[in-house]
């Protein structure tokens, strides 16, 4: 038997769910939705979670149709699938809660006496983390960018988690994220393994679904949860993030696109008026790669425009 929050379920078969975190103003019962897919054959624990950020739909749906396809009786392990882990963002279609209005990538492990994200990420610390052996969390560049396909590494934990990284299957594996506050710290400093997947946004496309499915195919083969051998590429570049703010606010015109490489000083975006005067040019800091270009046009001073990549070195497997 397996057993997550609320739910528990017998070898071989799966089930839905609702972890209570709070109830709406109109009486509905909030918390995270799971799905339950738990083999009859022994083996790990995976997490697939996705719509931390409410705007970001591709994970989502990548994983409810691929445990939709897991075989239970076949399975070596158990899969758990958190398809929509911030659903009052979802509701608002937005990268923030729609309750409390906080950024749930950036506040875990929260604290389970605040607000609704607050309580939201403790839940998740307490009641999944101990549940599962290791986590993959799912992201595209939201409503507003868009990202090239990369998996995040974080800095600190590459003994535990580049196995995991190298798996979902990208070649681009930025190591860092110096910001903390993320669903992976709380898995990690527990000693499992996690790592962020990112791949496209602006809007939906099934492109995206696909590579965000065929990269937990890839893991649950590399984990042995199912047949087959990993594939892994024979080597991945290595990069660092820097994120370019304006200065100027109006409309923006990107001149690159993401995954594409740049010299230092390359133009990659402008920020003219309503009279067609450009007002800023954002150019590239040093050679690299252009990781994640907003999409939204409306730019106020302050806003993030662009991340580039410093190539760092490569991972031979």
């Amino acid at each position: 038997m397996y057993s997550i929050g609320p739910l528990t379920v017998a070898p071989g078969e799966r089930a839905t769910g609702l972890i209570p975190v709070g109830t709406s103003s109109y009486g509905v019962e909030l918390g995270i939705p799971l799905i339950v897919v738990n083999g009859a054959l022994d083996g790990p624990v995976l997490c697939v979670d996705a719509g931390v950020h409410g705007d970001e739909y591709d994970g989502q749906e990548a994983i409810r149709r691929v445990l939709a396809e897991l075989d239970p009786a076949t399975l070596r392990g158990t899969v758990v699938g958190i398809p929509c882990l911030n659903t009052p963002a979802f509701e608002a279609a937005a990268r923030a809660s729609g309750i409390d209005h906080l950024n749930l990538n950036r506040i875990f492990p929260g604290d389970a006496e605040g607000s609704y994200s607050q309580r939201l990420a403790a839940t998740f610390v307490e009641q999944v983390v101990p549940a599962v052996d290791a986590v993959v969390d799912l992201h595209t560049g939201g409503a507003y960018g868009e990202i090239a396909p990369l998996v995040i590494l974080q800095g600190g934990y590459e003994d535990l988690a580049t196995d995991l990284a190298l798996a979902a299957g990208h070649e681009l594996v930025w190591k860092g994220g110096k910001w903390g506050g993320t669903v992976r710290h709380p898995v990690l400093e527990a000693g499992k393994p996690a790592i962020t997947i990112e791949c496209g946004g602006a809007t939906y496309r099934e492109t995206n679904v696909e590579h965000h499915m065929n990269s937990i195919r890839n893991i649950l083969r590399r984990l042995g949860l199912t047949d087959g051998e990993p594939e892994l590429r024979d080597s991945y570049t290595t990069v660092s993030g820097t994120f370019a703010r304006s200065a100027a606010g109006g409309f923006f015109v990107a001149h690159a696109e993401p995954g594409e490489t740049c010299k230092e000083g390359d133009l990659i975006a402008t920020i003219t008026d309503h009279y067609g005067t450009t007002l800023e040019e954002v150019r590239a800091p040093q050679e690299g790669i252009v990781l994640w270009v907003r999409r939204i046009r409306t730019v106020r001073p302050g806003d993030e425009v662009v991340i580039f990549g410093e190539v760092l070195g490569e991972i031979r497997p």
